[in-house]
């Protein structure tokens, strides 16, 4: 015990990094013990507390979470960062992040997907966000910079490789080893240089054209990449719980189905919308240009601009109206015969006169 109280005041407290401890402390223990809570609350435990519903209204912990960011954030300002608050509020600001992230995927989608597959997201966020801070606390930095080395052209060059290598796996499709290649340098040149996962965008974009490789990467995916899955699985099974098991015919499941079949047609048809838009505006300024030609070719007899008359535009309209409707034209006779008579209104039915002979 006095072993590990001098380790701690050597490289934590002499170090200076206690608030950043204290913080790693608050998120560890806030994640555990609201997944406890929920996994209680889900096998229906009588001796557990349950939910938070006041008047009937259910309160997520990211509400609660969100309190304990605000007070560790706007306190560490407020008192300067001076001690002994900068410990404390860092506690604070750590229970707010495990609260927070526990519910990451309920903000990503907008929707309560806590207990379905969508859900794992949120452990996903928790795990990364407990290795990046005990990654800060033993010592590393992004991209692998250390503190207390001189800034030089060499260091420069090798975080932007970092960084650039970084962005191209986490295209590929290798969340894990491209964020973890931020901090721990030459882990994301790795997963740049391997295939990426057929799903991923970079699939999309390079291995059309080139089926042997998308082969390959298909190959691969089902050899290792579905067994590491698995494993991950199992792991997180043990660490968050199961997710529901939604039967296919379920309207959870057809609602799923539907937002994700929405999203790539969407994805898919955009292009096409785009050109069919195009297709129908270059159309529509067509027929706009040719009506205009046919006016300017017929005038007015009075020498306007208009190829038609405002009378003579309300008798076609009439004459199309009564064809519409089925009723029958009136004719009358005229110096060169049988005439059309023109209507006093359209609705009004006339008679044909009988011509007598």
């Amino acid at each position: 015990m006095t072993t590990l109280l001098d380790s701690y005041r050597e490289h934590i407290v002499d170090a200076h990094k206690q608030p950043l401890f204290l913080l790693l402390v608050g998120f560890i223990t806030s994640f555990v013990f609201i997944r406890f809570s929920v996994r209680m609350i889900r096998a229906q435990v009588r001796w557990w507390p349950g939910n938070v519903t006041p008047g009937g209204l259910h309160i997520h912990h990211m509400v609660f979470g969100l309190g304990f960011l605000l007070l560790g954030g706007i306190g560490v300002f407020a008192t300067y960062g001076g001690q002994p608050w900068m410990d404390w509020f860092g506690l604070a600001f750590g229970i707010g992040c495990g609260l927070v992230l526990d519910e990451f995927a309920l903000i990503l989608h907008l929707d309560d997907v806590y207990w379905s597959e969508q859900g794992r997201k949120s452990v996903d966020a928790v795990i990364f966000g407990i290795l990046f801070t005990a990654l800060l606390l033993i010592g590393y930095v992004p991209f692998g910079a250390l503190p207390g080395e001189e800034t030089r052209w060499g260091l420069i060059t090798v975080i932007s490789v970092n960084a650039l290598a970084s962005v191209i796996t986490l295209i590929k499709g290798k969340m894990w080893t491209g964020l973890l290649g931020i901090m721990v340098p030459g882990l994301s040149w790795i997963g740049a240089i391997r295939l990426a996962r057929p799903s991923s965008p970079w699939a999309r974009w390079r291995y059309t054209t080139r089926p042997r490789r998308r082969a390959r990467a298909l190959r691969r995916e089902r050899l290792l990449h579905r067994r590491a899955d698995r494993a991950r699985t199992w792991l997180f099974d043990l660490i968050a719980g199961a997710p529901d098991k939604v039967p296919a015919n379920h309207p959870a499941a057809h609602r799923v189905a539907e937002r994700m079949a929405a999203r790539a047609t969407a994805h898919l048809d955009a292009h096409a919308a785009r050109a069919l838009a195009r297709r129908q505006a270059r159309l529509a300024d067509r027929r706009t240009a040719a009506a205009a030609g046919a006016t300017a070719k017929f005038p007015a007899a009075d020498g306007s601009a208009h190829g038609a008359g405002p009378g003579r535009s309300h008798r076609a309209q009439q004459r199309r109206r009564t064809v519409r409707a089925g009723r029958s034209r009136t004719y009358a006779i005229g110096p060169t015969g049988l005439e059309r008579r023109p209507e006093r209104h359209p609705r009004l039915r006339t008679h044909t006169p009988r011509i007598h002979r």
